[in-house]
């Protein structure tokens, strides 16, 4: 094995393990929470079971069930893109790889549920007073997190390196 590609196999080990501790996460979330029962963790955010045939926000979630599919097929042609775009950055692009990661394993977390079960499983509920953001769940965090830092990465980090 070339060490470009080992150095590959790394970093999609990084973002399998991602991967892994969502699937973990929603397993938990699933054997302890009651569906759309609302469980106060600390003030502020709640662990809620929720399911979403859609995606972010819950968009196209009233859709007959093509968009499982279509969300599927999508996931996996962008994951395919992030792995091509990691096997050629170089090695001073730390931060990119990192954000790459977070969003690829994310994907393949999220991607696994809509396979498995047909939707999504959320459980993180953040909410103010009266305000509530959309449930969601560990995938969604990273996927976040790579795309802010993706985005920073590309303009502050590692221009100063």
């Amino acid at each position: 094995m070339t060490t470009r590609n080992y150095d590959l196999m790394k970093w999609i080990g990084f973002a399998v393990i991602i991967a892994l501790i969502d699937q973990i996460t929603k397993y938990l979330a699933t054997a302890n929470l009651v569906y759309g029962d609302p469980h106060a963790l600390i003030p502020g955010i709640n662990l809620t079971l929720f399911h979403n045939t859609g995606a972010a926000f819950s968009f196209l979630a009233d859709q007959g069930g093509w968009q499982r599919w279509f969300f599927a097929i999508l996931t996996t042609m962008v994951s395919l893109g992030l792995i091509v775009w990691l096997k050629f950055l170089s090695h001073e692009e730390r931060a990119t790889r990192i954000a790459i990661c977070l969003i690829l394993g994310g994907a393949i977390g999220n991607l696994f549920d809509r396979l498995t079960w047909g939707y999504v499983i959320d459980f993180i509920q953040l909410y103010y007073s009266s305000w509530y953001w959309p449930i969601f769940n560990v995938a969604d965090a990273s996927i976040t997190i790579g795309a802010v830092l993706l985005i920073f990465a590309g303009s502050h980090f590692e221009k100063a390196a």
